[in-house]
């Protein structure tokens, strides 16, 4: 996102089953440390299961060696798209034209920090626990997360 002080990057991890935002970072670059600090979120939000694939596109940061060593520390894999074919990371691509039609696109932001404070409140508050989504029979991401935590706890 474009502010005053120059661009805010968004890196997001969506649970595929949910559709749940379930970690996220931002900064100024959007450099290895950034996406890698989105995964250590997303592993301190959620047990990520061992094994579980994590998918992108196929840029340079996302192939680094560095993420790779991430992905391991937290027992992922690596799943990637082919180059060019957005369709390949259409969960992403949804996520962000959302955030961008719902929100960014509608607000002048002055400051990074306050960039910041309304993806966050975006994520957090609506996105995650109001917001309808069809590909999970138009229910809200942490709704449809409780109801499989409950589901696993019962069998």
């Amino acid at each position: 996102m474009q502010t005053g002080e120059g661009w805010l990057y968004l890196a997001t991890v969506i649970d595929c089953c949910t559709k749940e935002v379930i970690g996220y970072a931002m900064d100024d670059h959007y450099q290895t440390p950034l996406i890698s600090r989105a995964i250590r979120n997303a592993a301190r939000n959620r047990k990520l299961a061992k094994g579980a694939i994590f998918h992108s596109d196929r840029g340079s940061n996302y192939m680094s060696a560095e993420f790779g060593q991430t992905l391991k520390q937290h027992g992922l894999r690596r799943s990637s798209g082919r180059t060019g074919i957005c369709y390949n990371n259409a969960m992403a691509e949804s996520f962000f034209g959302a955030l961008k039609n719902e929100r960014v696109s509608r607000m002048t932001y002055l400051a990074r920090e306050a960039a910041r404070q309304d993806i966050t409140r975006y994520i957090e508050l609506w996105y995650n626990h109001r917001r309808l989504h069809s590909a999970v029979g138009y229910r809200p991401p942490r709704e449809v997360h409780a109801e499989y935590s409950e589901l696993r706890i019962v069998a």
